[in-house]
């Protein structure tokens, strides 16, 4: 039986990888045709009709009451679904199909940047294991960005904000996933289901007033219609069935067990690139082994110190749970 439960949680929590994987090189495609702000809004509202029809009926009418907790929900909604989503596409599209390759990286970089989030908002320092596996991470990141280039730091200034703002967007998303374990009698649909809503709710006021001054132009019925399919698997798989994979398999695995397979979000996006065309040269491919080794390395120095009787370090644990819960929101 345990044996069978290992194998299901590893194969729901690959499934969820996977659609995070592919959803980089999508998004690619639809954002030469619609501008991120737009493609990212419509996406989430129309996830939050799904979401809400399932919190409906899973839990009722009462599940959707703010309980005086509305403002920490608007917060966090906000963190996600408006600055990880516009910010990190938005990032990307300015950085044309290497951005691709950047936001699928910063994705895996989560579980290390929520190691370093927690000891800024704590003030309690990780152990130095765990600050090596973080320099191993950005060695590789940097591999990966600047594609073994030095001339990518004289031509600086065309990167460094997308970079930043992909950056900026993916710490919103640590945020987020923080305050999920301050709602931990509330199930994972609930919060995702809310804070979704109001996170959407934002973006439509920032989308609107960007229009109204006519900084955004309003998308047409056809260029909408034009990234349809796009849209649909970004909504339905990365943004749903990813969701609800990933839930049930960190339940099976545990938080420790599921986070290595974020490993396999960037893998996924170069197999996908490489068969739209894209070469993947050997700094980005050696930059990314850096990365995958970062974790697998801090995971199973994490274990060796758990299985030492040790006390175990509250960041350790709080960064692997919330790194998880980065993508069991999603």
């Amino acid at each position: 039986m345990f044996k069978k439960q290992i194998i299901i949680g590893s194969l729901l929590c690959l499934i969820a990888s996977m659609s995070w994987g592919a959803m980089f090189p999508v998004a690619h495609l639809a954002l030469q045709q619609i501008d991120p702000f737009y493609f990212s809004l419509i996406r989430y509202a129309l996830v939050g009709v799904i979401l809400s029809v399932l919190l409906l009926v899973k839990e009722g009418k009462a599940s959707f009451r703010l309980e005086g907790r509305g403002k920490a929900l608007l917060i966090y909604g906000t963190m996600a679904f408006t600055v990880y989503n516009m910010f990190v596409f938005f990032g990307q599209q300015l950085m044309g199909e290497s951005g691709t390759v950047a936001a699928s990286i910063m994705e895996v970089l989560m579980p290390m940047i929520s190691i370093m989030v927690v000891w800024i908002t704590t003030r309690k320092a990780p152990k130095k294991f765990m600050l090596t596996s973080v320099a191993i991470a950005l060695a590789g990141a940097l591999l990966v960005i600047t594609n073994g280039k030095l001339a990518f730091f004289i031509m600086a200034g065309q990167h460094l904000i997308p970079l930043l703002l992909m950056f900026v967007g993916v710490v919103g998303w640590v945020i987020y996933s923080m305050g999920g374990s301050k709602f931990g009698q509330w199930s994972t649909l609930r919060y995702s289901t809310l804070t979704c809503l109001l996170g959407s709710a934002v973006s439509g006021v920032i989308v609107a007033l960007a229009s109204a001054f006519q900084v955004l132009p309003v998308p047409t019925w056809e260029t909408v219609l034009s990234v349809k399919y796009e849209m649909s698997f970004m909504v339905l798989v990365p943004g749903l069935a990813a969701l609800l994979s990933w839930n049930a398999g960190i339940k099976l695995l545990s938080p420790l067990n599921g986070i290595l397979f974020i490993n396999v979000v960037p893998i996924t996006t170069f197999i996908i690139m490489a068969f739209q065309g894209y070469h993947i040269s050997g700094y980005e491919f050696f930059g990314t082994l850096l990365i995958i080794f970062a974790l697998i390395r801090n995971n199973a120095l994490q274990r060796k110190s758990l299985r030492g009787n040790e006390e175990p370090a509250h960041i350790t644990y709080t960064a692997a749970r919330d790194a998880a819960g980065v993508e069991a929101a999603r």
